[in-house]
């Protein structure tokens, strides 16, 4: 190898100033293509109104782009995996701006719907679990904080968006705000793309590789068996989640606050979760992801049972940032948790299946709080029934830190090394 070539291959490596400025343009990436996690529940209740529909009707185009957006994880995650995460960037701009321009020209509910499903959902895909498995290999030492950092793009999209949006329905209207929505996805995503041409060395994975296998051998489970104890706790854990983040804009107009409050608070909720991810980063770099899980979910239920106590405004500002603060953790830690325990050359189809679960889990938990609402006409009920899945997703985390037969900083170096 000449010294040219030495060079080039020191620049490239992991923990990397490239790697680190990678991370930077992943989350301005992110930052756009997530506000089709985060757009339909801005709009919800001009929705009810526009297609004259109960709650849980409102809610069927959030659990479409929900769908959409589990299935786009996948999808996009093994197409990642075969032919590097530049492709479903692409792929992603295009169905972003067909979806939103789509939605604009909607004429019922469920044209709408089926625009988030088919096509917004899944190219919000392309800017979540593709691009943190792409980060997870460019980083060893820091790869905790690496891919929390990245997650944050889901919730900075959260904050930004939801203001964007609701000036947007006050001064243009919803359609003509999903127009601008669609342009801003073009105009982003496809000229940062190429800058994400070049993948992860052979020799990074292959050690990458050895080193999960003996720390799954450890665990005394096989890869399919974590898996899937995965996929179910991070469908209890967003079943949980979805109740505040799902409904807090229709909550806060029921008790008479008014959206834009609600709003307010969602914007909050997300940008307090992005310290939230950020912390957990560094928690993780240092006690696991597995710890580092359990912790984010048992926070996660306080949140929700303060939830239950207090509905005075100035205590839904602070209860909900707390939520926020409390949960925003807890997803990127099972892509940790992956990157530990199962093989980095199936990275993207594995983050990507356990994050389309926790999707499901969010669209599930979003439309049965919808339908409690509607059978009680109270959020309590459902706020309790979040609690309740928040408890299977302990019970299984907690099982998972029982059979952990080493000690958590031995995990760590593992998943440094």
């Amino acid at each position: 190898m000449t010294q040219g070539s030495l060079r080039d291959a020191g620049r490239y490596e992991p923990d990397s100033p490239y790697a680190w400025l990678r991370l930077a343009v992943a989350l301005v990436i992110g930052t756009v293509a997530c506000v089709g996690s985060w757009s339909v529940v801005v709009v919800l209740p001009a929705m009810q109104g526009e297609f004259d529909t109960l709650r849980s009707g409102a809610s069927l185009p959030y659990t479409c782009a929900m769908l959409g957006f589990g299935a786009g994880n996948i999808v996009m995650g093994r197409i990642a995996d075969r032919y590097g995460i530049m492709v479903p960037i692409v792929m992603g701009a295009l169905l972003l701006a067909a979806g939103y321009a789509a939605a604009g020209l909607s004429q019922s509910l469920w044209q709408f719907a089926l625009a988030h499903g088919l096509l917004i959902g899944f190219g919000t895909g392309a800017g979540f679990s593709p691009l943190i498995s792409d980060l997870s290999h460019w980083f060893r030492k820091h790869r905790g904080l690496a891919v929390v950092c990245g997650a944050s793009g889901s919730y900075l999209a959260g904050v930004v968006w939801p203001q964007v949006i609701t000036w947007g329905l006050a001064h243009h209207g919803w359609r003509a705000t999903h127009f601008g929505i669609a342009i801003v996805a073009l105009v982003v995503m496809l000229p940062l793309a190429p800058f994400f041409r070049r993948q992860p060395a052979a020799a990074t994975l292959a050690h990458a590789d050895s080193h999960s296998a003996g720390a799954r051998s450890d665990l005394g489970l096989s890869a399919n068996q974590l898996q899937g104890l995965l996929c179910v706790a991070g469908f209890a854990c967003c079943v949980a989640m979805a109740m505040p983040q799902v409904h807090i804009v229709a909550y806060c107009g029921d008790l008479g606050y008014g959206v834009a409050r609600g709003a307010e608070m969602l914007s909050l909720m997300m940008l307090l979760g992005i310290v939230s991810r950020i912390g957990s980063g560094f928690v993780a770099d240092r006690i696991g992801g597995t710890a580092t899980l359990l912790l984010g979910s048992l926070m996660q239920g306080v949140a929700l049972f303060l939830y239950l106590w207090f509905d005075g405004l100035s205590s839904l500002y602070i209860v909900s940032g707390l939520f926020g603060l409390f949960q925003g953790g807890i997803v990127p830690m099972y892509a940790v948790v992956i990157r530990e325990y199962l093989p980095a050359r199936q990275a993207g189809v594995r983050i990507g299946l356990v994050m389309s679960v926790t999707v499901l889990g969010m669209a599930a938990g979003g439309y049965l709080s919808g339908v409690i609402y509607d059978y009680f006409s109270s959020y309590r009920m459902a706020f309790l029934n979040g609690l309740a899945w928040n408890l299977i997703n302990i019970s299984i985390v907690s099982w998972l830190m029982l059979r952990t037969r080493t000690k958590p900083e031995q995990a760590v170096q593992v998943a440094a090394r």
